[in-house]
């Protein structure tokens, strides 16, 4: 648990504007929190509790520890649980622990993999194969907090820091790492410190990530699925190995994005009919909460394409955009494949001519292909 002494710019009672929810913070302010009073207690002997922080962006949280250990070997351990505020995180009440071990002098600070936090072993990823899965701003402002206490306290800064977290390693099945080839563990995130409730930061980074694996890995052709059956329809379809593929769930406009900077030869996007037809109306979050089906948009489609005038009223009136897409399809309109060029050239329109050859493949719920580009 932490507080916030700033006031409501992050405090645990603090709530977000117009949304009423409460933000967290990330396992990197934990992982500083933990590493300062570890390091704390090295050169004065107390931990202290709660631990203050200052933030990328100036916040000042105070954390509360959750462990207090002094070893014999001369190291001293600190641990967090993590607060993620009303975000739906998957390290939410995780204990983040940080031992600290004073190393000779010019020796900087070194950082370890204790166990629940995994290592990097493919290339692509903001730290080099072999490394612990601490992220570079987590490691800054470990590195910075080090330093505050060693000049406040009189040490020499010199020290190995060993971030751990409670079942991280079983944790971390629920998330991108093994896919990006983290292994063993989380990753230490964040670039604020903060939590933002329900704004998918973690995901769409992950996003990220995995076009860089892939780039690095030489991959030429990546696929952008909605969920695990388009994973699985686009993989008998390609053959494209698990680091081609991108889980881009409800971020259409994180992938394109990412791909417009960063760009593969070839994209396929693949996913459910609805999902789809929202990126061919023009939507870059898929969503639910934040777009919906258009059916009168999927009615104007089958038109252009011969629909007659019950047809196009039968559509957009359907419960459902696969019950719109029945309809057409006993009537021998292809809303499917209709669907996909017109997903396909929202996508062509976010990538700005990035040189990104694109293809869409549109599925039903049992993973059938309803509607594909050429």
């Amino acid at each position: 648990m932490a507080t916030d002494p700033a006031g409501p710019s992050g405090g645990r009672g603090a709530q977000l504007k117009h949304t009423g929810l409460r933000p967290g913070w990330t396992t990197g302010a934990c992982a500083t929190a933990a590493t300062t009073a570890a390091y704390t207690a090295l050169l004065t002997g107390e931990f202290p509790d709660p631990v203050t922080i200052t933030l990328p962006r100036g916040q000042t949280p105070s954390f509360a520890l959750a462990v207090e250990e002094r070893s014999a070997d001369g190291s001293a351990t600190a641990g967090i649980v993590k607060d993620a505020g009303d975000d739906p995180d998957v390290t939410h009440g995780a204990l983040v622990r940080a031992t600290v071990r004073v190393l000779p002098p010019g020796s900087g600070v070194v950082f370890r993999a204790g166990p629940g936090v995994g290592t990097v072993t493919r290339p692509g990823l903001p730290l080099p194969v072999g490394e612990p899965a601490v992220n570079p701003v987590p490691r800054q402002m470990m590195r910075e907090h080090v330093a505050r206490v060693a000049a406040r306290y009189g040490g020499g800064g010199d020290c190995e820091v060993t971030v751990s977290v409670d079942h991280g390693e079983e944790l971390a099945r629920s998330t991108w790492n093994p896919r990006l080839g983290i292994l063993g563990g989380l990753s230490i995130l964040g670039t604020t410190g903060i939590v933002v409730p329900y704004s998918c930061s973690a995901w769409i980074d992950s996003i990220r990530r995995g076009v860089d694996v892939a780039r690095a890995a030489g991959r030429t052709h990546v696929a952008a699925c909605t969920g695990a059956t388009s994973e699985r329809t686009v993989t008998e379809l390609h053959g494209l190995p698990e680091d081609a593929l991108l889980d881009m769930g409800d971020f259409a406009g994180a992938v394109l994005k990412y791909l417009r900077r960063h760009p593969v030869d070839r994209l396929t996007v693949c996913g459910g009919f609805a999902k789809l037809s929202k990126l061919a109306a023009g939507h870059l979050d898929l969503h639910s909460a934040r777009s919906q089906v258009d059916k009168g948009f999927l009615a104007t489609l089958a038109a252009g394409a011969g629909a007659d005038t019950a047809l196009t009223g039968a559509i957009s009136t359907a419960n459902t955009g696969l019950a719109a897409l029945r309809l057409a399809e006993e009537a021998g309109v292809p809303l499917g494949d209709l669907v996909a060029a017109q997903a396909r050239s929202e996508a062509l329109a976010v990538l700005r001519g990035a040189p990104v050859a694109v293809d869409v493949v549109c599925i039903d719920r049992a993973g059938l292909i309803v509607g594909r580009t050429p």
